[in-house]
């Protein structure tokens, strides 16, 4: 009997698109996040806010991931940078061949950020490569402490995680200090940044944080 092993070999053809993916983004000195995180909690609005702070100084597009709606790619598109939607129809992810479409469709001359804001899912976001420089996990205090020992695999592929919602933290029972420890027990290295997107904190360290990053892949691909 002859046993196919379905999913390695849709890994294997989506993580071929994502190294292309890369390539050209790579060519273009555009450096690539992959923003992860559960429903609710506020993917959207830290794009928002981080656009609104920092547009005048990194010229920043978005891909929109969503299982059926324009809601999230209409709000950022109101501020005036480029915006593609995507709709999966269903799927818990995005994958690379979808994202191959969509820089197909931007002008990436005019382009030093591109953020791909994924379909809401803590899962089936963590399997698949997309292109990406680096997975950002995005948990709101309202979603509890526990989340990276629950799913653990999405935070160790992460560079970093943005703590959100901090306005609410007192009205939780959510623990800083725990969330740390996990974190720091599944890889030491990961960056932890504490935002309220209400109260607009924490945005600017964030993008600071991205502005390095930037500038350090557009020296690494000879761009000055």
């Amino acid at each position: 009997m002859k046993q196919i092993d379905v999913m390695k070999d849709i890994l294997a053809d989506n993580n071929k698109i994502a190294d292309s993916n890369r390539k050209l983004l790579g060519n273009k000195g555009i450096f690539t996040i992959n923003l992860v995180g559960s429903p609710g909690a506020g993917k959207t609005s830290l794009l928002e806010e981080l656009i609104k702070k920092f547009k005048g100084e990194i010229k920043i597009a978005v891909i929109e991931g969503d299982l059926y709606t324009t809601n999230d790619a209409q709000r950022i598109e109101q501020e005036g940078i480029e915006v593609i939607q995507l709709n999966t129809k269903g799927a818990c992810h995005l994958e690379a061949n979808m994202i191959a479409e969509a820089i197909a469709d931007l002008n990436l001359e005019e382009v030093d950020l591109l953020v791909i804001e994924n379909v809401g899912n803590l899962v089936c976001t963590a399997s698949f490569d997309l292109g990406e420089d680096i997975k950002i996990t995005l948990l709101s205090v309202t979603e509890g402490s526990d989340k990276p020992i629950k799913y653990p695999i999405i935070f160790q592929k992460s560079a970093g995680v943005v703590v959100n919602k901090m306005d609410l933290l007192e009205h939780t029972n959510f623990s800083i200090k725990q969330l740390y420890q996990d974190l720091r027990n599944l890889t030491e290295n990961i960056k932890i940044f504490e935002v309220s997107c209400v109260k607009e904190e924490g945005i600017l360290e964030f993008g600071d944080y991205l502005k390095e990053r930037i500038k350090t892949k557009k020296l690494a691909n000879g761009f000055a």
